[in-house]
């Protein structure tokens, strides 16, 4: 009983326990108490320091309640356990980072992610500026025949179509319930979330801000993906950006089960359904 009390009671005198349970935009951490204090006067040290935990804010389970980025905040952990910054390749969210650095108060962390993206933005100009291939080629242009500048795609130039081929596929899950009288309306539920699968630069190409990627930051963009969904609800929105975006539907298939079944006549029977689209572009 009193080694339990060591590991999971207060210690030095602070009001707060050795190990500290944190819910973040949602997701759930455990951390030592000890690690929150790693930066002087950052936010978190303040919070854990200065404050007494009834001041703080707790969800329905107990956890200190922080409402910000969760899956982004584990950065921030890793950076107060080892006061180092290493992030993935092909991460695309620096930018939402140093927002929540810059919150957490830890300017430290903050003046490296804005020195990564500063070398980050001079390595793409230094790139468009000046493309081994591109040059060759306008070189071999000039040789042959008088071309037009815009007959010369340019990489780095905006009005250029990135678009490449492709699939994605749309799906959702839906439910329905059929009652007594099968002349009388069905009743459908909304749907609650529709999912999407297929190359990451894809999706992103189509959904933009519409697709939520919290999840998974750091996907690399060639890399196939079922992690991602849709900010919002409706399906004819989803094949309106798909088809505004060159793609059609080549195939659907949906499954359907009665959630239960009943003796009773009386009783309706509710169905589920999972239906997928897949779309493709040429």
């Amino acid at each position: 009983m009193a080694q339990a009390d060591k590991t999971s009671g207060h210690h030095g005198g602070s009001p707060f326990p050795d190990i500290v349970e944190l819910n973040v935009g949602g997701q759930v951490y455990v951390t030592r108490h000890a690690t929150l204090l790693a930066v002087p006067n950052s936010r978190l040290w303040t919070m854990f320091s200065q404050q007494d935990p009834a001041e703080l804010v707790r969800d329905s389970k107990g956890r200190f309640f922080i409402d910000r980025d969760g899956v982004l905040f584990r950065y921030i952990l890793d950076y107060l356990r080892n006061l180092t910054v290493v992030l993935p390749d092909y991460f695309r969210e620096r930018a939402s980072l140093q927002k929540e650095a810059d919150f957490f108060q830890l300017h430290e962390l903050s003046k490296r992610l804005r020195s990564l993206m500063i070398k980050d933005n001079s390595l793409t100009e230094e790139a468009c500026r000046y493309d081994p291939e591109e040059a060759a080629l306008g070189a071999l242009a000039s040789t042959s025949m008088a071309v037009s500048p815009s007959s010369t795609p340019n990489p780095c130039s905006p009005s250029l179509d990135p678009r490449k081929s492709g699939y994605i596929t749309i799906g959702y899950r839906g439910s329905y319930t059929i009652g007594r009288d099968i002349q009388t309306d069905h009743k459908f539920r909304r749907v609650a979330r529709i999912t999407v699968c297929g190359k990451t630069s894809l999706a992103k190409e189509v959904f933009g801000e519409n697709l939520n990627e919290s999840r998974d930051p750091d996907r690399p963009p060639e890399r196939y993906t079922s992690r991602y969904y849709l900010k919002y609800n409706f399906l004819e929105q989803a094949f309106d950006q798909l088809s505004e975006a060159g793609f059609h539907m080549v195939a659907c298939s949906s499954t359907g089960t009665c959630a239960y079944t009943s003796n009773d006549p009386n009783e309706d029977k509710v169905w589920s359904s999972y239906t997928e689209y897949v779309f493709c572009r040429d």
